[in-house]
């Protein structure tokens, strides 16, 4: 009975650790695709900041820019609907962006 035991016990000891690395790769591989799309979504977000501050309609102190996975989401306030527009007119010319969620709240300055 004992050495029944014994060899159950070993059995799963070898069968665990032949698979302990397999799963450590995997952890690996998910984690460095996680900081690789961290960066990409900030290169995004700091390219489309960029092309906000460079445009004479477009406040980029009015509007914000996140992404997330590739989806710039922008938020904020514009003074209109064509800013709102130019928004993310420019935001789709940056290159990784796979699509936009334009919250931005049209609010004419009184």
């Amino acid at each position: 009975m004992n050495k029944l035991i014994a060899q159950t016990l070993i059995a799963s000891s070898v069968a665990f650790a032949a698979l302990a690395p397999a799963h450590a790769a995997d952890q690996e591989k998910e984690r460095t695709n996680s900081v690789g799309q961290y960066v990409d979504d900030s290169t995004i977000t700091a390219k489309v900041k960029a092309k906000h501050a460079e445009d004479k309609l477009v406040s980029a102190m009015g509007v914000n820019v996140e992404t997330k996975q590739g989806v710039v989401i922008l938020s904020g306030k514009a003074k209109s609907a064509d800013e709102k527009q130019r928004a993310e007119q420019l935001a789709r010319q940056v290159e990784g962006v796979k699509s936009i969620s334009n919250k931005i709240d049209v609010a004419p300055a009184s």
